[in-house]
């Protein structure tokens, strides 16, 4: 059974900083007790985007996908993500992995609303 809800929102790119791979160890953890939402903002928009290929660090959009096949409800900006080049077609978008939506930035004041807890990641 779970408890509570933890929401938790990048703002950074997959591989500019490590926010994408701590915000996947915090979540994975957290889905054992709790809802996990997460939420992207400004250029993490681009962690679910398929085809990625780091040399040297985790497929953060590998990893986004598992949490959201997991149960972590994985959103992402509209205004942010249209900039960057990924149109959403009714909340999903054919260049992002597994089940995440390109939903709205009310999203997000919901997602806080519900939340008993929030982690920031960003620069």
């Amino acid at each position: 059974m779970r408890m509570g809800a933890i929401t938790i929102i990048l703002t950074d790119g997959p591989y500019i900083s490590e926010y994408a791979e701590m915000a996947y160890k915090i979540a994975k953890a957290a889905l054992k007790k709790h809802e996990v939402n997460i939420f992207l903002y400004l250029d993490a928009v681009h962690i679910p985007k398929k085809g990625q290929n780091p040399a040297f660090f985790a497929n953060a959009g590998e990893l986004f996908g598992e949490l959201a096949a997991l149960g972590a409800r994985v959103e992402a900006c509209p205004r942010c993500a249209t900039a960057r080049g990924y149109a959403p077609v009714n909340g999903e978008s054919e260049d992002y992995l597994g089940a995440i939506k390109i939903t709205s930035l009310y999203r997000l004041a919901e997602m806080l609303e519900e939340s008993d807890r929030v982690v920031a990641l960003s620069r």
